[in-house]
C-alpha cells in the first residue's frame, strides 16, 4: 500500500493505533500526544474509527507480508 505523507504537519488531539505484538496478537492504543499512551479495547477502536472525524491515516505494512498491514489513524 502506497502511503504518501502529508507536506504540513497536521494538528490532532488523539491517535489511534492498531499494532501487532510480537506474538502476532493485535494491540489497540489511543494516544494523546505528549501527555498518554492508553490501551484500549478492539470494540473502542472500531467505534472511534467508524464515528470520529479523521483527519489522517497512516498505514503501517509489515515487511515481508503485503496483505498484512497495521494502522494508525488522527483525530
Amino acid at each position: 500500500m502506497k502511503y504518501i505523507p502529508s507536506p504540513i504537519p497536521i494538528r490532532f488531539e488523539y491517535m489511534y493505533s492498531a499494532t501487532s505484538n510480537r506474538s502476532g496478537r493485535m494491540q489497540y492504543h489511543k494516544v494523546r500526544p505528549g501527555v498518554t499512551k492508553l490501551r484500549i479495547s478492539r470494540q473502542e477502536f472500531i467505534k472511534a474509527y467508524n464515528e470520529m472525524t479523521i483527519l489522517a491515516i497512516h498505514p503501517l505494512p509489515l515487511r515481508g507480508q503485503d496483505a498484512v498491514f497495521q494502522l494508525e489513524f488522527y483525530v
